[in-house]
């Protein structure tokens, strides 16, 4: 990518999506597109960045706003995302509008003639009980968490999609797994955030209510790897730069993965978890956890000695990412 090519951030008020956006500015990046939803956030409108209100679902607002934009490259981090509970309440809405976003972009990335485009998938795509830590071979080799089988197949969905478009049309679509995200921007929802953000702000409101317990759902005894949102940002530029020698080599090549993990290599329990975060937090009371709620996959560790080889590791550490989330929640969100 060169410093004055049009970059279309699909999902731009999303954590990921203006994780993006931050970094590529912070290179120097000065053409760069945003599409978001509902909202622009307001920390956006500082950055050298346009943003357009769109429904990815609709195919024709896409494919118009590639035939008169014309991005030269698209990072597709738009989705809809949860936790447990949000996954089990909206299984429809969940494959629905993951497929849809993402085959209407791809596809109207290979129609506008994109050069390169990066999805952004899941580490749910991978075997309830697949062996760990997860490779990128491992995908499709068994069945999936029931829990949030309809996200991981519309996830999976994309990765094919990718992988087909390479096939038969000689594009440069390629795609990252996340491990589990975390960071500015995050989702603090109680009913439909992911574990750490939820963990985070009930921490926070037990303190400012002094409460003398808080509750965790399952029994805490499964394992997690979490990675900071602008590790995972800089993690998916650092791809996009690579050398196309570089990614025919180790992203298109039919048959390997058109895609590499992204994550630590290194994991916690929940427990763990909930005792940095209370820690951090500065909660004083009692952890309980209430055994009747569902643990999901008891283990969800990448292999990240792919994009290791390729030259990229994380940076930054949990208990340090963890401060610098509850920080930025304080000041957004925790009045």
């Amino acid at each position: 990518m060169n410093k004055s090519d049009k970059i279309f951030i699909a999902g731009a008020s999303g954590m990921v999506g203006s994780a993006l956006i931050r970094n590529l500015a912070n290179k120097g990046y000065t053409h760069l597109i945003g599409s978001y939803h509902s909202r622009a956030l307001d920390e956006l409108k500082s950055l050298p960045v346009k943003l357009i209100q769109m429904d990815l679902r609709r195919q024709e607002a896409v494919r118009e706003f590639f035939r008169i934009e014309k991005p030269d490259h698209v990072f597709l981090a738009a989705a809809r995302v949860g936790g447990i509970h949000a996954n089990n309440t909206y299984p429809a809405q969940f494959i629905y509008d993951n497929l849809a976003m993402q085959n209407n972009i791809i596809h109207s990335a290979y129609e506008a003639g994109v050069k390169r485009l990066l999805f952004l998938g899941s580490s749910c795509i991978y075997p309830k009980l697949a062996s760990q830590p997860m490779k990128e071979e491992h995908l499709l080799t068994g069945l999936l968490e029931p829990t949030n089988e309809p996200y991981a197949i519309a996830k999976i969905a994309g990765i094919k999609m990718c992988e087909s478009y390479n096939r038969q049309y000689g594009t440069r679509f390629f795609a990252v797994m996340p491990t589990n995200l975390y960071g500015t921007n995050d989702n603090f929802d109680l009913e439909n955030s992911h574990v750490l953000p939820a963990l985070i702000r009930k921490f926070h409101e037990a303190k400012e209510t002094g409460e003398k317990q808080v509750t965790v759902w399952g029994t805490g005894s499964p394992r997690r790897e979490f990675l900071h949102v602008d590790d995972m940002a800089d993690a998916s530029v650092y791809v996009m730069l690579m050398d196309d020698s570089d990614i025919g080599i180790h992203l298109t090549s039919y048959p390997s993965p058109c895609f590499v993990n992204v994550g630590t290599g290194a994991d916690c329990t929940i427990r763990e978890l909930a005792l940095i975060v209370k820690d951090q937090v500065g909660f004083k009371g009692e952890l309980v956890f209430d055994t009747t709620k569902p643990d999901g996959t008891m283990l969800k560790l990448l292999d990240v000695s792919r994009l290791a080889d390729l030259g990229w590791k994380a940076k930054i550490p949990l208990e340090k990412g963890i401060a610098k989330t509850y920080e930025w929640y304080k000041q957004n969100l925790g009045i």
